[in-house]
């Protein structure tokens, strides 16, 4: 762990949870010259809330152009005071989609669902990070737990993190737009327009909906469909649609080894009871199934074949799928897919629990199934699950 991979130009370093994140973050903050550009879905004023804070605050105070994009639902507990600090220290802080209303049906209200689900940061184009790892303490708070979310982030340094800018630039613009304030100048713009190459073995890969609505979860299926020996998938909100799941158990059938790492802590009920219904299928099928329960599993990742690995912020449900803007890492390397693997495998080995195939009673799978349809409705039509 915490090893550098040189990838197409680029050197890659996986951090695990925030023990690591959290410090390469703000040091890294604390070097830029230039800017500082920060996206998170959620942002809270705990003890990483304020040591980010502090960190963002003074380089603002040095000089540094420093601007923060927050969701607007994610983060709708941040107190105001936290916020005018920050904007007083210099920090620029917009808002994406502040306002939400889960009362009317009504398709201008619908668009307001959309979330910014991105965890991404970027220091003066050179180094970035890309994961899904909040901005908030990660052992949870008020409950007994000793060990924190299991999560993971890339941090990047080369080309491929001006691409990173490139793409919060964008989108800074356009949540400037949409609030009316003025628009910012494009001084360092064409800089940062980094055109990924098509033969890179390192890739930003983007899911919004206008041109991506579907990229993030094509490169899934595409390296799931090409598998030849094993794919190792942990989610954290685990609902795939149709297609998607049809291709794991198409992949188990013809002889492929499909591992899928589940949350084992019940987060939230409506959630646990809906993935519970498709155990069934996907053990049928052949699946290994791991439940995670040392703490919450919060990990966007999966290693295919032990070459292939992503990272990032993208959920295998009806909200990453549907709704939310995400961003993910995909790499093509077989030492950065081993480091991955290696420490997921080792977490699943200490704190896993595989799923046998005992059915559950009648009232458990007439839950299950009451859930999943359910939730698939709440989240794909509705959008208001506070996921992280």
């Amino acid at each position: 762990m915490n090893r550098i991979h040189r990838v197409s130009d680029n050197e890659l370093t996986l951090l695990q949870n925030g023990v690591a994140f959290f410090p390469q973050l703000c040091a890294d903050i604390d070097t830029a010259k230039h800017s500082v550009y920060l996206e998170s879905y959620i942002f809270a004023s705990d003890v990483i809330g304020h040591q980010v804070g502090l960190a963002l605050q003074q380089a603002a105070e040095r000089g540094v152009v420093v601007r923060v994009l927050l969701d607007g639902f994610g983060s709708a507990e941040l107190p105001a005071s936290f916020v005018d600090g920050l904007r007083k220290s210099g920090v620029e802080v917009q808002w994406f989609r502040r306002e939400i209303s889960p009362f009317t049906m009504r398709r201008s209200r619908m668009r307001r669902l959309r979330r910014m689900h991105r965890k991404l940061a970027v220091m003066d184009g050179k180094v970035a990070f890309v994961g899904g790892i909040n901005i908030i303490h990660d052992i949870p708070a008020k409950l007994d737990f000793d060990a924190p979310r299991l999560d993971y982030a890339v941090r990047i340094q080369g080309e491929l993190a001006g691409e990173v800018q490139a793409v919060m630039q964008r989108l800074w613009e356009m949540v400037s737009w949409a609030a009316f304030r003025k628009r910012v100048k494009e001084e360092g713009w064409r800089l940062y327009r980094v055109k990924q190459r098509p033969d890179s073995n390192v890739k930003l890969v983007l899911r919004d909906n206008v041109r991506h609505r579907r990229d993030i979860e094509r490169t899934y299926l595409k390296a799931i469909t090409g598998s030849k020996r094993e794919v190792v998938i942990a989610n954290a909100y685990f609902l795939p649609g149709r297609l998607f799941l049809r291709s794991l158990i198409h992949a188990a059938r013809r002889g492929v080894r499909v591992v899928v790492v589940v949350q084992g802590k019940v987060e939230y009920r409506l959630q646990h009871y809906a993935t519970l219904a498709l155990y069934g299928r996907l053990l049928d099928a052949g699946v290994e199934i791991y439940e995670y329960h040392a703490s919450y599993l919060h990990a966007k990742v999966a290693v295919i074949d032990g070459e292939w690995a992503t990272v990032g912020s993208f959920n295998i449900d009806p909200f990453s799928l549907l709704l939310a803007r995400e961003a993910n890492l995909a790499v093509n390397d077989a030492g950065f897919a081993g480091d991955l693997l290696g420490s997921l495998m080792d977490s699943v080995k200490r704190d896993g629990r595989r799923v046998n195939l005992a059915r559950p009673n009648l009232a458990t799978r007439f839950l299950s199934l009451m859930s999943y349809g359910l939730i698939r409705f709440i989240i794909g039509v509705l959008g208001l699950s506070k996921r992280h």
